[in-house]
């Protein structure tokens, strides 16, 4: 089994998970896994943070479900003729730390009974990223109550986008989730922006 199992949500949709996950995959030298993906199959989000790491010892484990259209989980799922059952859904066994990356926000769903949320254990450590933008405070107060009524762990918050002091403070104040770390708006990611970030993050990581 994994040391530490870090499971990273969003507020949403193109938020900066997969650049979150890439951060932190380096900076603990872990295992990465994406349990389902919707479309871009060729250039997918696995193949994104593998090509932006730079350790030898992270390992990237297939996806449970691969489907071919770029849409919710479950639409995919049901364009591809095909239903994602949560219980075939099993996490990859590791002996090092293993970073999860969701799909969408925490609400998404899988079939027409479960959702993102489902696939989160109560020994993950969970990870929220937020983007700034109008509705942001909102949308991230709601994921991370959605989280607390689980009982699941809210590990710590990123966010992503320029420092925006009033959004961050206020929800810091209202959460008490500590905050790892803010991605900047970067002209573009390469392995040593990665590298960069993840030599911040590692200390609130670990």
């Amino acid at each position: 089994m994994a040391k530490n199992r870090y499971f990273i949500t969003g507020i949403g949709t193109e938020v900066g998970k997969t650049i979150a996950s890439a951060i932190i995959t380096e900076a603990l030298e872990a295992d990465y896994w994406k349990p389902i993906q919707a479309g871009d199959l060729e250039h997918s989000d696995t193949h994104k943070v593998q090509s932006l790491i730079s350790n030898e010892s992270s390992f990237f484990h297939p996806n449970s479900y691969a489907l071919k259209n770029p849409v919710s989980p479950h639409a995919s799922a049901e364009l591809d003729e095909v239903e994602i059952v949560i219980q075939e859904i099993v996490e990859p066994q590791t002996n090092n730390d293993l970073v999860i990356e969701g799909a969408g926000g925490l609400l998404v769903p899988l079939n027409k009974k479960e959702t993102i949320l489902d696939l989160i254990k109560p020994e993950y450590r969970v990870i929220v990223v937020s983007r700034h933008y109008l509705g942001s405070i909102n949308h991230t107060l709601l994921t991370i109550e959605a989280l607390r009524d689980r009982g699941l762990n809210c590990f710590g918050i990123i966010f992503s986008g320029n420092l925006n002091p009033s959004t961050e403070s206020i929800i810091q104040e209202m959460t008490g989730v500590p905050m790892i770390g803010r991605i900047e708006e970067e002209p573009f990611f390469d392995k040593e922006t990665i590298t960069h970030y993840a030599r911040i993050f590692k200390q609130f990581l670990t």
